[in-house]
């Protein structure tokens, strides 16, 4: 192999390699969207709780569909630079009283839960 066709060897594989390279010197920002809740948040949460105090405890929901005013969605979605996004999800259920009777997605009922209201 001759040095010319080593170096637009060389050359060629360093322009095709520096892509993702000059890819990771660009600053990208984070995105951040919906409702960011830690479990901390969802631990505060009581069975019976109305939709007042659920809204004053997490805020308003990301989603609300019409058809179903009883199911609150609370949807977090977060894009670091150049790393994998993360979505995390929080379904929030009421009965007819507008009681909260269940949740569900990524986060975990808290330990108290179940305990009545104070």
């Amino acid at each position: 192999m001759s040095w010319k066709s080593l170096a637009a060897l060389t050359l060629a594989a360093s322009l095709l390699g520096g892509c993702s390279v000059v890819e990771r010197l660009v600053y990208r920002i984070d995105i951040n969207q919906g409702n960011f809740l830690e479990q901390q948040d969802v631990d505060t949460l009581r069975y019976g709780m109305n939709k007042e105090q659920v809204r004053y405890v997490l805020g308003s929901p990301m989603l609300v569909e019409p058809e179903y005013p009883d199911t609150w969605y609370y949807v977090y979605y977060h894009k670091p630079g150049h790393n994998e996004p993360v979505q995390k999800n929080l379904v929030l259920k009421f009965n007819a009283q507008n009681q909260l009777v269940a949740l569900s997605g990524d986060f975990e009922a808290g330990p108290k839960f179940m305990d009545p209201i104070n």
